[in-house]
């Protein structure tokens, strides 16, 4: 990606120096990869293990408050917080042509544990949006997680690891969000409404990403494919399968490798907002 010249976002609270204190996990946007991953290691499932994390995290540490920042993790901070910046400039634009103000995320950057409105994360649970502050949380040694364990590597698959969180920004403003809310607190087809508010996440990537393009122009060659490899690899499915070499389809919570890689595609071949709908208008078979 060649983002050079381009402005780093203002909403940046960076928290990594810091530890959390003890609450209850309820993330929104769906639970992070990293904890989905490991509860298919475990054959548990991910909400459970996320009450686990949280009911077994203690208080912060003196070293988890002393950490020094890792200079080589300043590149990444730079990275990540002018991807946000992108975002919010094409965000803005979008809202403005549908007659409304784009409320830009903060976007925090924590090491180990953080409290947010939804509660206290682990890193495990991986990058997560929270609805009641409105803000992104990445740990940016997901990075080296997602080059290591998830084979996904490069600048612009980073990107769409943002753009997705950002996607559940944006999703909630438009009201899609509260559909999956609804489902959580009647238990009524939770799975397939997680499914497919992921699935408009990756969609809202693959919008912002068409955009950004025709924008700035940064994407070089192989950066789409990096960023579509990336979202074939964090399929259900996939994982699922390395996990236990066992596909649970009534089990998935983001959507296949095959569904993950079509709604982003789509998203960015069609840079149509109003196409976000879909994902809620077809029966789930149609994903």
């Amino acid at each position: 990606m060649n983002l050079d010249g381009q402005e780093e976002s203002e909403n940046v609270e960076d928290r990594r120096a810091s530890g959390g204190a003890r609450g209850p996990v309820a993330l929104g946007g769906g639970v992070g990869l990293l904890v989905l991953i490991v509860a298919l290691f475990l054959k548990v499932d991910p909400a459970q293990l996320s009450s686990l994390i949280s009911g077994g995290a203690q208080g912060p540490t003196t070293s988890q408050q002393q950490r020094p920042i890792d200079p080589q993790e300043e590149e990444l901070r730079h990275f990540t917080a002018v991807i946000l910046g992108d975002t919010e400039k094409v965000w803005t634009e979008e809202f403005q042509k549908l007659g409304r103000t784009y409320p830009k995320p903060t976007l925090v950057l924590f090491s180990g544990q953080v409290e947010s409105a939804c509660g206290m994360a682990e890193s495990a649970v991986g990058p997560f949006y929270c609805g009641g502050d409105q803000r992104v949380y990445i740990d940016l040694s997901f990075y080296k997680e997602m080059q290591q364990q998830l084979h996904s590597s490069g600048e612009f698959a980073r990107a769409y690891v943002v753009a997705h969180e950002v996607g559940h920004h944006v999703q909630r403003l438009l009201g899609f969000a509260d559909a999956v809310d609804d489902a959580r607190r009647t238990h009524n087809n939770e799975n397939q409404m997680s499914v497919r508010v992921e699935l408009q996440a990756d969609y809202l990537a693959g919008v912002w990403a068409a955009k950004a393009e025709k924008k700035f122009n940064f994407l070089d060659n192989g950066d789409l494919e990096s960023a579509i490899n990336c979202a074939q690899n964090i399929g259900d499915d996939t994982l699922q399968r390395q996990a236990s070499g066992t596909v649970r389809p009534e089990k998935f919570t983001h959507g296949s490798s095959a569904q993950r890689v079509r709604w982003f595609k789509k998203g960015f071949d069609t840079g149509d907002v109003a196409g976000a709908k879909e994902l809620f208008q077809i029966r789930y078979e149609q994903l």
